[in-house]
């Protein structure tokens, strides 16, 4: 097998997609005859019907929400594929209050009892013989209880955004997360809770939740990307983060009309990507479509981009194949890798670096420095000619740049 170096701007494949998410839903209702009980949460006393009307609403909602934001650049590629695809296995109602803990000295209101609630449903045969991936709770709040909006169990440590108390949680052989929502809130709000945990787990990959306060510029999740200090405030508008879209000033900042320039469809790494002004209007002012416009320009499937030679993951595979990218020690760019000829697979190359206006051909064959390859309809200049001869049973390129 001949092998040449190459630096091509394309990522091998680490997980198929979509990747599938299996999730069973838990619904905590108490209540009082055919009503919820405001006695125990405090600000929903709607009736069960109602009540449980809006929880299946709002978790179909969810759902295409979630999926719909795994799509890369969907608001203007319409062929865009979507990286993660959800399945609910199955729904267990509970007319009954939410288990909580002992109140410890000092706490206001107990803590949701998270062990009670995973043994309750038998959790260990979920993910081990179903392979759920995540659970998601419909609740309340109402300065009753202390609530996750996100909680962790891995062999990896709980990455999530929560208190990542290790022991709140049955450990089990595969990672899943545990989504905690308040039925008196929106679907905007349920679903910033996974946003948020998005934020938790990309932070982790890129610096192991260890970000330097004096390179925080060099962060590429927190300092290019979302383009913040380390107060989180949009310092240089590119893609923000949950609270804060590009032209944000404060929390929550989703109407805002001020208009900025932003890279946000077309973020690069290095920060050469097309800006464009916009303001709140490019979402409708609505948090909800905030919230899959910015899940839409997180690095996705075939998304192309590179930093310093390495190709970008599909980002979503920390989300969506976790114990897989966390086994692998996956980082958010992949490392380089030589390119190696071999049969069965599409090239063309052109010596002057520049494509033909058509593809459509024979891949050259004379021996001399290559500039570009058209790796499987992909076009990639190459950082550094590369000589280049043929073998009898090699015509294409095989471009890895995944694992490790």
């Amino acid at each position: 097998m001949l092998v040449l170096p190459c630096a091509c701007a394309c990522a091998e494949d680490d997980s198929a997609i979509p990747m599938e998410i299996p999730i069973v839903v838990v619904k905590y209702f108490p209540v009082k005859g055919e009503m919820i009980d405001i006695s125990v949460t405090g600000d929903w006393g709607a009736s069960l019907q109602e009540t449980r009307g809006k929880t299946e609403r709002q978790t179909q909602e969810l759902i295409a929400a979630l999926e719909e934001g795994s799509r890369y650049h969907a608001y203007k590629n319409p062929e865009a594929k979507q990286s993660l695809k959800y399945h609910l296995l199955n729904v267990f109602e509970f007319h009954e209050p939410t288990p909580v803990c002992p109140k410890k000295l000092g706490e206001k209101v107990p803590v949701t009892d998270y062990n009670a609630i995973m043994n309750k449903i038998d959790i260990q045969k979920w993910v081990e013989e179903r392979g759920v991936k995540e659970v998601w709770i419909w609740g309340y709040h109402g300065g009753k209880l202390v609530l996750w909006e996100s909680n962790m169990a891995s062999q990896f440590g709980d990455i999530s955004n929560s208190n990542r108390d290790q022991k709140d949680l049955p450990v089990l052989k595969n990672t899943y997360t545990v989504y905690h929502y308040n039925y008196q809130r929106g679907t905007s709000e349920a679903c910033e809770d996974h946003i948020h945990q998005i934020e938790c787990v990309l932070s982790h990959i890129d610096c192991l939740d260890k970000p330097p306060p004096d390179k925080w510029d060099e962060l590429l999740f927190w300092g290019k990307f979302v383009g913040s200090d380390k107060s989180h405030k949009i310092v240089h508008p590119g893609c923000g983060w949950a609270h804060y879209p590009p032209n944000g000033e404060h929390d929550y900042d989703w109407a805002n009309p001020r208009f900025v320039e932003t890279d946000i469809e077309d973020w690069k790494p290095d920060g050469s990507g097309q800006k464009q002004r916009i303001n709140s209007e490019r979402w409708q002012k609505n948090s909800l479509k905030w919230f899959v416009y910015w899940m839409q320009s997180i690095p996705g499937a075939a998304n192309g981009l590179q930093l310093h030679g390495k190709p970008l993951r599909n980002w979503w595979i920390f989300m969506g194949d976790f114990d897989n990218s966390m086994t692998k020690k996956m980082r958010l760019c992949a490392p380089g890798r030589e390119c190696a000829y071999v049969r069965g697979v599409n090239l063309r190359v052109w010596p002057d670096g520049q494509p033909p206006a058509s593809r459509v051909g024979n891949p050259a064959r004379q021996p001399g420095p290559v500039h570009a390859v058209d790796f499987d309809g992909l076009y990639h200049l190459l950082q550094s000619p590369a000589s280049l001869s043929w073998s009898s049973n090699a015509r294409a390129v095989w471009c890895p740049a995944g694992g490790g």
